[in-house]
């Protein structure tokens, strides 16, 4: 039987099987940035991102995709049917069915796996003959109830919004939109779970859960070390000279920032308490470093003075002495 895109998790992104996870990433936004619903409404458009959605949180986790490669659950992360159980029974020794096409009364297996509503069941598919599909017919028949199933999902967000937390709408592969709150503190792979917004139960089972994986995405003027954040802080030639009061990003927005007198490139001042969030509401530092940059024309007055000033006081810094 030939699988579809739906069954191949990995021909729903287009790698193979041999790919890596960074392959596997990488093709999984290639495809979110032309077919997500928020970007593209065409029909296909959004049956493929459904799909590569559906792929990338599968093989993302690599249990997951070991289970899969090895036949014990299928793309959707589902258990697949044990077969031989059903062999074994089939062909016990006191079985009255064994080689039959038609098994007969599974009431049995049925208790043995979902307990006495499991039973019910068993007897209403009997009733229903060989090829039979009905699950609740029959006399005192009862309904099976089962919680619907978990489905999962990767969120990116930009790292100032993981930081300090906020709210996205996203769109699911069904088409629903659902705005997220994000907490304050958000690292990459931390997992949010949002209750009932998974597949749909049965009989009076509940909905699963909706659960999404956070990917923070890299910015250039921010660093993590932990708990506590880097940025670099650009300098005048005078401010690194003589000191003074500048301005500085925080997560929480400008602050002033005293820069001491000699300052030099590389130097780093700290912020206690301007990092990100820990689980118990204390906060990480903040790492400011400094780069001296030079103004952008040197002109006459300056270089003479250095070249007056650098009869006397020059020095070499390759050496690490004056």
């Amino acid at each position: 039987m030939r699988m579809t895109m739906a069954d191949d998790p990995y021909a729903a992104l287009g790698v193979s099987k041999t790919a890596t996870e960074a392959e596997i990433k990488k093709a999984y936004r290639r495809i979110a940035k032309t077919d997500h619903p928020d970007l593209n409404d065409d029909a296909a458009a959004h049956e493929r991102f459904k799909a590569a959605s559906s792929a990338y949180d599968l093989l993302k986790d690599p249990e997951q995709r070991a289970r899969f490669d090895r036949g014990e659950i299928d793309a959707q992360g589902q258990e697949r049917p044990q077969r031989r159980y059903y062999r074994d029974y089939a062909q016990a020794g006191d079985n009255p069915y064994r080689g039959e096409a038609n098994f007969g009364d599974f009431s049995d297996v049925f208790e043995d796996l979902f307990g006495n509503r499991g039973r019910a069941r068993g007897a209403a598919a009997g009733s229903a003959g060989a090829g039979g599909r009905s699950w609740g017919a029959g006399a005192g028949a009862q309904s099976f109830d089962m919680r619907g199933a978990d489905h999962r999902y990767t969120l990116e967000v930009d790292f100032l919004t993981a930081a300090r937390g906020g709210t996205t709408r996203i769109t699911l592969p069904d088409g629903n939109a659902l705005d997220v709150r994000i907490p304050p503190g958000t690292r990459d792979g931390q997992t949010i779970r949002l209750r009932g917004k998974g597949g749909p139960g049965m009989g009076s089972g509940g909905p699963g859960d909706a659960l999404l994986t956070m990917t923070v995405a890299e910015d250039a003027d921010w660093r993590l070390n932990g708990d506590d954040v880097i940025t670099t802080l650009p300098i005048s030639l005078d401010e690194a000279v003589l000191g003074g009061k500048v301005e500085a990003q925080t997560i929480d927005g400008p602050v002033k920032l005293t820069v001491p007198p000699g300052a030099t490139t590389g130097q780093r001042l700290r912020l206690r308490g301007r990092g990100l969030k820990r689980a118990g509401g204390a906060r990480g530092d903040q790492h400011v470093e400094l780069k001296v940059v030079m103004p952008p024309r040197i002109d006459d007055e300056l270089a003479q003075f250095i070249a007056k000033w650098r009869e006397t006081n020059g020095y070499d810094p390759r050496r690490g002495g004056t």
